[in-house]
């Protein structure tokens, strides 16, 4: 028989919560059921008059939801539109898809708005690089640039595999990323993936689009791989990749989101991605950093993540390395499957598919006559 559902005061709102006692990670026995989850969320979302981390980092963001309404090991609901029956309470905010439609996603404005995701079986929150400013014309121009750096294929499936990965990913951070980010005076705020990545989200002004916010993510991913070609690729196509970490540009593209900081993900413990300092990068275990651990953290050593916004810079610096990219022939790179043909992009052909006559050697078909 089902647990009773009940009503949750949060911060002055009434959110039902249904189900309380489901269990969403098995492995973990009553630290696992639904409100568990729900009860880590309010608390990460705190209240509007002091929002917690997680309301800060989503705060009217357009925000996708990554949900398991019977648990992790049950089926998945990936959601980015909000229904249209829904609390009155709830939040939304206007996107464009690659396609050109529109459509309305969650913009978390106050606790409430994160409290009704978790009750409806929202395990990850994936959120874009732009805030809804009020305007009539919103999520336009991104005040993030992210680098997403995904470790190459490790043989096994079980911990030692994953924690090998991750050292992979975060030797390449610590050598290569920062060090290019300080260089250049770009701010980098790191967290864990959640998984066996890491994700460095650079705070900018928001006066550029999605266009030029990518093509900056770019080209600085080509410096750092020019630093470190044996251990960095930019290549899209992964049989190019190897045993390289790739930094995944395509993140910063139209409706690309990433797992928000302080979000759990699919994981048999529940393991949270988690905002670090760079020197709490170099021996973190992000397998401890969990829906159980995590709060107790932050109220620990706070949120390293607090002052993010205000260190934001432009891109300038970086849009000339752009302009030097496109003079020596690099040029854009490819769009995911789903975008229509952009302009300057090369075509989408799978290397391996390639007659090597037809094109040239920075990737370009050759034109006749």
């Amino acid at each position: 028989m089902s647990s009773p559902a009940t009503e949750v005061d949060v911060d002055g709102v009434a959110v039902r919560l249904t189900s309380p006692d489901k269990v969403f990670f098995p492995d973990l026995g009553g630290g696992g059921r639904k409100l568990a989850m729900f009860d880590y969320y309010v608390r990460m979302a705190g209240t509007s008059a002091e929002p917690g981390p997680l309301l800060r980092a989503l705060h009217r963001r357009p925000t996708f939801l990554q949900r398991f309404p019977d648990g992790i090991t049950g089926d998945e609901v990936y959601q980015k539109h909000l229904p249209k029956k829904h609390p009155d309470y709830l939040h939304a905010t206007l996107i464009e898809f690659p396609s050109q439609r529109t459509g309305h996603a969650l913009c978390p404005t106050v606790p409430a708005d994160i409290a009704w995701a978790a009750q409806m079986g929202t395990v990850t929150f994936h959120s874009w690089p732009t805030v809804d400013d009020g305007t009539e014309d919103p999520n336009n121009h991104p005040d993030q640039l992210r680098i997403d750096l995904d470790p190459p294929p490790v043989s096994g499936a079980d911990s030692s595999s994953a924690a090998r990965a991750f050292d992979v990913v975060r030797g390449v951070a610590l050598d290569v990323v920062e060090p290019v980010l300080r260089e250049l005076g770009l701010p980098g705020f790191v967290k864990t993936s959640g998984s066996r990545g890491v994700h460095v989200f650079i705070p900018i002004v928001p006066q550029w689009d999605f266009i030029a916010t990518r093509r900056a993510v770019i080209a600085l991913g080509l410096e750092m791989e020019r630093r470190a070609p044996d251990r960095i690729t930019m290549s899209w196509w992964k049989e190019e990749r190897g045993d390289r970490v790739f930094i995944d540009y395509n993140q910063n593209a139209r409706d690309r989101s990433m797992a928000s900081a302080y979000s759990v993900r699919r994981s048999v413990n529940a393991q949270v991605s988690t905002p670090v300092t760079w020197d709490e990068l170099a021996d973190v275990d992000p397998t401890a950093l969990t829906m159980a651990t995590v709060g107790d953290l932050v109220a620990e050593r706070g949120d390293p993540w607090v002052d993010m916004a205000a260190a934001a810079v432009g891109i300038e610096p970086l849009l000339e390395m752009v302009a030097r990219d496109d003079a020596d022939g690099l040029g854009d790179l490819p769009y995911p499957p789903n975008f229509p043909k952009m302009p300057g992009e090369p075509p989408r052909v799978q290397p391996s598919r390639k007659v090597p006559e037809n094109w040239d050697r920075w990737g370009h078909r050759r034109t006749k006559g």
